[in-house]
């Protein structure tokens, strides 16, 4: 049944014969085909489209419904099964394996694209970029939950609640300069914000996918290395450097997954300044007791609470804890920063603002994932700043002897220049409080 020339060599006129039809026939074919399926995995409408009946909560296995983006779902089955092939022909693997990278470098050039759709001229995607933002943001305790380039957690994050109150701090300081925040520099959509969130997520998934194929076809490159030296054979050479070409490509995607994430979080603070600037331009003399916390806290609560529950079915908790978690610090020193910008406010006026950061408190505990114990101590802590007001110079005086460390000297001045109908400020009361502040 061979060609004359092939079986004239018995066993090995049909392993050459079975190599060539492979080779000239087989792959171009299958290659035809495969392109057409990547081109139609990632070119439809539904592709990069969050799914409209997600489960409730998230899911970690694609068999319990976790809630994968469909072309790169698709993207990750094609790969499996070119992979496949690539074990089950050892002489053709670098062949495959190079075309499984050319549809891999395909489908991160469309994921980019989807990303950069949702983000681009917006302020918290320009800031991710900047060299002290992206400092902060890797020496930030919260990135802990963050995997590495190479899919392990970042574990080198172990510090005090100490030193992450002043990595927060210093995040805040930093985008509470950018002010005014602009509605038009925000991202707004929500749309837009649960596409990141499900792209970071499928992301991540075809990454730790294409990490573990790497591995396989390592040690199956390796097992065919041997056997070919075992045999020196002339038909099995393979390399195991195809293999690494995989994992840099997962981390490709692990990194843009990342980026995903650093934006939904740097977004969301920048929301909450662009509420919480109002603060500086609206009075606090109230002549009554409101019954509801201001306009725009509702505003910004309702935000909240809402993209929480848009996002939790396409990200795990940890992660809606990172996206959610720099808004408490964010808040806190805005409201506390906010006494700076006024001229006076009156005793209704303090109980709004404690109203405000209580309301914010509810809806961030709300939040599964928020350390709420945490976000009670930051907002009480501007419960406590604007109940100082209250108080007679002498017992806040007092009260700064007994924690001076509590809030900056500025904080402290800022105590005494605004105006609080009923209350006496002495002339040397500013010098009384640098010299607490000094010892």
């Amino acid at each position: 049944m061979l060609p004359h020339k092939y079986s004239q060599l018995g066993n090995d006129g049909l392993l050459a014969f079975v190599e060539n039809f492979v080779k000239d026939h087989f792959l171009p074919t299958m290659f035809v085909d495969y392109r057409k399926g990547v081109q139609q995995a990632i070119s439809s409408p539904a592709a990069f489209r969050p799914r409209a009946h997600a489960a409730a909560t998230y899911a970690p296995l694609i068999e319990k419904g976790r809630p994968v983006l469909q072309g790169l779902l698709a993207i990750d089955f094609l790969a499996k099964e070119v992979l496949g092939w690539a074990q089950a022909m050892p002489k053709f693997a670098g062949a495959l394996v190079k075309y499984v990278q050319t549809f891999l470098e395909r489908t991160y050039e469309r994921c980019r694209t989807s990303y950069m759709e949702a983000v681009l001229e917006k302020q918290s995607y320009m800031l991710i970029g900047r060299h002290d933002v992206e400092n902060l943001m890797r020496l930030d305790p919260a990135s802990a939950c963050l995997p590495n380039s190479l899919g392990q957690p970042n574990t080198e994050n172990n510090v005090s609640d100490a030193e992450t109150v002043e990595f927060e701090l210093e995040m805040s300081e930093l985008l509470l300069n950018l002010r005014p925040i602009k509605q038009e520099n925000l991202i707004r959509d929500d749309n837009k914000l649960i596409l990141l969130a499900s792209l970071s997520d499928s992301l991540e998934y075809v990454a730790d996918s294409i990490e573990r194929l790497g591995k396989t076809c390592a040690r199956a490159a390796n097992q065919a290395e041997e056997n070919s030296n075992k045999k020196t054979s002339h038909h099995a050479r393979t390399s195991s450097a195809p293999p690494k070409d995989l994992t840099s490509f997962a981390e490709e995607y692990r990194k843009l997954a990342i980026d995903c994430l650093k934006v939904l979080r740097v977004e969301m603070q920048l929301e909450t300044i662009f509420h919480m600037q109002e603060m500086t331009s609206r009075e606090y003399l109230e002549d009554q007791d409101a019954e509801e916390p201001d306009d725009f806290i509702i505003s910004l609560t309702s935000q909240i609470t809402r993209r929480d529950e848009e996002m939790s079915p396409f990200v795990e908790g940890v992660k809606r804890n990172y996206i959610f978690g720099g808004i408490c610090s964010v808040a806190a020193n805005a409201s506390i920063k906010a006494l700076a910008d006024m001229k006076s406010i009156n005793l209704f006026g303090v109980q709004q603002i404690c109203r405000n950061s209580i309301a914010l408190e509810q809806a961030l505990a709300a939040i599964s994932s928020i350390d709420s114990e945490a976000v009670q101590l930051r907002l009480d802590c501007v419960r406590t700043y604007y109940e100082l007001l209250n108080m007679p110079f002498e017992a806040l005086l007092a009260f700064i002897m007994e924690h001076e460390h509590l809030f900056k000297a500025a904080e402290y001045g800022s105590l005494l220049k605004v105006q609080v109908p009923g209350r006496e400020i002495p002339p040397d009361a500013q010098t009384r409080i640098t010299e607490i502040l000094s010892h």
